[in-house]
């Protein structure tokens, strides 16, 4: 608003002399209106030619000193601190939870743009976001991330939410609940991905009323996220964000002007130098900054990788602070998404000290973010080589499937997943005993993606012989044949009809007999024909076609063996 005033005090002036022009030229003699209409039009038109305008003294000082400020961002100069503090004073920002919440509108504002066709103000809004960044992480020395000002939100979302029907709640297209809420021109609401689904496949016409639109724009229902975010906090289910406007944040909101990269490479070697000369709490402070700033954006990580800022995170992941090991680790498991940063903190010794944190983090949250880092570095192979020579790696996976938390549980299987495309990890983890551990969470948990990360690992592992054996060992398979009946996710079914047909490729003699028995199990698989994928579908084919070779075989035995002896002809 500060930044905007001189021009919507322009428009406002330019609005107001329109207004005057047309009351000038408006023949009133000509219409047949009342003396009160005539004078009303005089009144009008004398008030508007005394409006002035004028932006206050003080919020013209205070705006150019802002985009005084951004210029000398822009030109790669670090403006004095004296005048940011000023500025925020203006502004009546006082602390650092109160510069994050300005950090997040902004952010917010330039999601909203992205979903636009022009998207004028990204750049604008961007350099605006840097600003506060930079105030956020260089005035406050005190992290007070406290809600600000939300009691009485959330309070009222949560009164709100017990009166609510769920079904409210529900798209009307997939009848499951919206994770990206939008509202379309006749005021239904419907989860993005669907609707779009809907529009693409040629349709012009409101699903639930069949009304035909005039304009298929869609319309952001904040109020319905903040309730479906409210409601899955306090059932403790993870919100996945998901659709466009997150990707366009992620990938403008460090880059989206020059302003902003300048400002995000001076504050990456602020940074950087408060981890290795600064006192330890502003060494702890630093590290939760370049989590947050590593969180969604690509140029933040390139940035701070430039700026060296792995060798101090790696040395900061051994402090005996729980909050500073926490925000070290969580900042070096986003870096390491970025390319160039897995060689770095390998050639740094770092797998070692990742590896310590997932045995023996403080946190569980700690164990938790070093699992996710080994994820990433197992997308290179020579490292996912590395990782399972690490004696304490996979034992400590394990650990935290057995033991972690969901989030935990998550991060532990996919580090797994990605380790066992290693046939050397594929055989440690096999010796560890970790399909049982598997059966175990296939059983108990009632998270789908948990489900689902499980059967790509078994499916993984069914592919070898020795998985095979393991697997059957376990006694999984009736296990499996009630799981495939009861899923709803795409990618978990077919990843339960990979794994039940390598098992009847490697041990066809004992997995088909037990399949046959399963009546429950062809309807699954011929719902899989018509419902599911391509390559499931096709998965699901082969192994029908094995089952039913299988029960021809045996009826022809069977009615063979039903003949009485006389009634064959040896031929000698």
């Amino acid at each position: 608003m500060l930044v905007k005033s001189e021009h919507v005090s322009t428009q406002c002036r330019v609005l107001v002399r329109s207004i005057v022009v047309a009351l000038d030229v408006l023949l009133l003699d000509g219409l047949d209106v009342c003396v009160e209409v005539r004078e009303l039009v005089e009144f009008v038109r004398r008030q508007a030619l005394k409006a002035k305008f004028d932006v206050e003294v003080d919020d013209r000082r205070a705006s150019r000193k802002v985009v005084r400020v951004l210029e000398r961002f822009g030109n790669g100069i670090v403006p004095e601190n004296g005048d940011l503090t000023r500025v925020l004073e203006y502004l009546g920002i006082q602390s650092w939870a109160e510069c994050n919440k300005e950090v997040k509108f902004l952010e917010g504002e330039i999601g909203q743009e992205c979903l636009t066709a022009e998207k004028r103000e990204v750049g604008f809004l961007s350099s605006l976001m840097a600003f506060m960044i930079y105030c956020r992480c260089t005035l406050f020395v005190i992290v007070d991330n406290a809600p600000i000002r939300q009691s009485d939100d959330v309070s009222c979302i949560s009164d709100l939410i017990r009166c609510l029907n769920p079904d409210d709640l529900r798209c009307p297209i997939t009848l499951e609940i919206m994770i990206d809420p939008v509202t379309i021109s006749t005021g239904h609401t419907y989860d993005r991905s669907s609707i779009m689904k809907w529009f693409k496949s040629g349709n012009h016409t409101c699903p639930k009323t069949g009304e035909r639109l005039i304009s298929v724009d869609l319309v952001p229902n904040l109020a319905v996220k903040r309730i479906i975010k409210q409601i899955f906090l306090e059932n403790r289910i993870p919100f996945v964000e998901t659709g466009g406007r997150n990707h366009d944040i992620q990938r403008l909101a460090g880059a989206g002007s020059v302003t902003a990269e300048q400002v995000m490479t001076l504050l990456a070697y602020f940074l950087v130098g408060r981890l290795m000369g600064g006192m330890t709490e502003e060494q702890h402070k630093a590290a939760y900054e370049i989590r947050l700033l590593t969180k969604t954006s690509v140029f933040n990580r390139s940035c701070l990788v430039e700026a060296d800022a792995i060798p101090p995170l790696l040395n900061l992941i051994s402090s005996s602070n729980p909050a500073a090991q926490e925000n070290a680790i969580a900042a070096l498991m986003n870096l390491s998404k970025y390319s160039k940063s897995k060689r770095m903190m390998i050639e740094s010794g770092g797998l070692n000290l990742i590896v310590g944190v997932l045995n023996e983090g403080l946190r569980i949250e700690a164990r938790q973010y070093a699992a996710g880092t080994l994820f990433y570095l197992a997308s290179v192979e020579e490292y996912r080589k590395m990782i399972g020579k690490v004696p304490d790696a996979i034992p400590s996976l394990m650990e935290l499937v057995k033991d972690g938390p969901d989030r935990a549980k998550k991060k532990a299987l996919v580090s797994i997943f990605s380790l066992i495309m290693n046939p050397e990890n594929l055989w440690r983890v096999l010796a560890a005993g970790f399909v049982p551990l598997l059966v175990n969470l296939l059983t108990s948990s009632q998270r789908e993606d948990l489900i689902t990360d499980s059967l790509a690992i078994l499916a993984t592992l069914a592919e070898k012989l020795d998985g095979t054996m393991a697997i059957m060992s376990a006694g999984t398979l009736p296990v499996i044949s009630e799981v495939l009946g009861s899923l709803n996710s795409q990618a978990a079914k077919e990843y339960c009809v990979s794994l039940l047909l390598a098992l009847c490729i490697n041990d066809g003699a004992d997995v088909v007999p037990l399949l046959v028995k399963s009546p429950s199990l062809m309807v699954s698989l011929y719902s899989l024909l018509t419902d599911g994928t391509p390559r499931a579908s096709k998965k699901a084919s082969s192994l029908i076609r094995i089952l039913h070779a299988f029960n021809e075989k045996s009826s022809s035995g069977l009615m063979a063996s039903a003949l009485p002896p006389e009634q064959f002809i040896h031929v000698w």
